[in-house]
């Protein structure tokens, strides 16, 4: 795969005490789905973090965290953290908890109907 698999691994570990977690890849990276959303994510060795757009201009002042470009375009509410910004385990932890803490008002998808052939 494509991703960190170091990563996913922490990540996992991290929400195995959690219910309702789903793993799936996609732009060929892993996304971890909480309550069917989209929470977070690895694209290569970031960590992609869903967050609330209120956080997005902090969030990216800080060590490791840019936005989110993956179409060249600025994806508000989604950043992108490097190793720098998550050595720690308090590092890591603030960013796992600003995307649960999200997740809570976070809207799901709109998943597409497949049409029966």
């Amino acid at each position: 795969m494509a991703f960190n698999e170091r990563l996913a691994n922490r990540i996992r570990e991290r929400l195995s005490n959690l219910p309702d977690i789903e793993e799936k890849t996609m732009m060929g990276g892993l996304v971890f789905m909480v309550n069917d959303k989209m929470c977070i994510g690895i694209i290569k060795d970031e960590m992609m973090c869903r967050i609330d757009r209120i956080f997005h201009e902090a969030a990216i002042e800080m060590r490791g965290c840019r936005t989110m470009d993956f179409t060249k375009r600025p994806m508000l509410g989604y950043v992108l953290i490097d190793e720098t910004g998550m050595k720690t385990n308090a590092e890591f932890d603030y960013w796992i908890n600003l995307c649960l803490d999200f997740n809570k008002y976070a809207k799901a998808s709109k998943r597409k109907e497949i049409p029966d052939l």
